[in-house]
């Protein structure tokens, strides 16, 4: 139970980090996603 608990701590914080690094490259891809569709 321990180790499932770190392991989603881990994951969760990798998620983290990762969100706010590229969270413009995320959005830039969103948005011309959204221009080829319409």
């Amino acid at each position: 139970m321990i180790r499932l608990f770190i392991c989603l701590a881990l994951l969760s914080g990798l998620a983290a980090c990762e969100t706010v690094k590229g969270a413009g490259r995320d959005l830039q891809n969103a948005g011309s996603a959204m221009e080829r569709a319409f």
